[in-house]
């Protein structure tokens, strides 16, 4: 079933029970070593998850995904990877009203500025996840080929 549109274009309030489902399907992700609710765990807003940068090329000095998801069936998946000269490459997978392209699209990478449409084939939370991690993991072959 699909969210109704929310009033005003707003995104809604956080969805807590797909964040905590998130957090379940992270902890079977070998990738991810850790994961945070923000603010706090008895008042989710974010998930971030930590990635084991010792799977990634020694330039990689962080890597993280940061998880939104509301009441609506909108969402944000933000991943970041920050390398040891401080400089970051990231992308963003977006489910939102906004004025610059469809309300599901794409943050294009190195700097998420360029956006387009999006088109997935299921926007089940736990489908989302599992392309983003697909778009991740192809991403790190990317950089280890890169790094030779």
């Amino acid at each position: 079933m699909t969210p109704a549109e929310p009033p005003g274009g707003s995104t809604g309030p956080p969805d807590r029970q797909t964040l905590r489902l998130l957090e379940r399907q992270c902890a079977t992700t070998p990738l991810v070593t850790n994961t945070e609710f923000q603010p706090s765990a008895t008042e989710p807003r974010r998930l971030m998850a930590t990635l084991d940068t010792d799977a990634f090329p020694e330039t990689v000095a962080t890597a993280r995904l940061d998880i939104r998801w509301f009441t609506t069936g909108d969402f944000s998946l933000h991943y970041i990877e920050t390398t040891t000269d401080g400089k970051q490459w990231e992308c963003r997978w977006d489910r939102h009203p906004n004025s610059h392209n469809t309300r599901l699209h794409f943050h294009q990478p190195p700097d998420a500025e360029a956006v387009r449409d999006l088109s997935l084939d299921s926007q089940h939370p736990l489908d989302v996840y599992a392309t983003v991690f697909s778009a991740i993991q192809q991403r790190l072959s990317d950089r280890w080929a890169d790094s030779s």
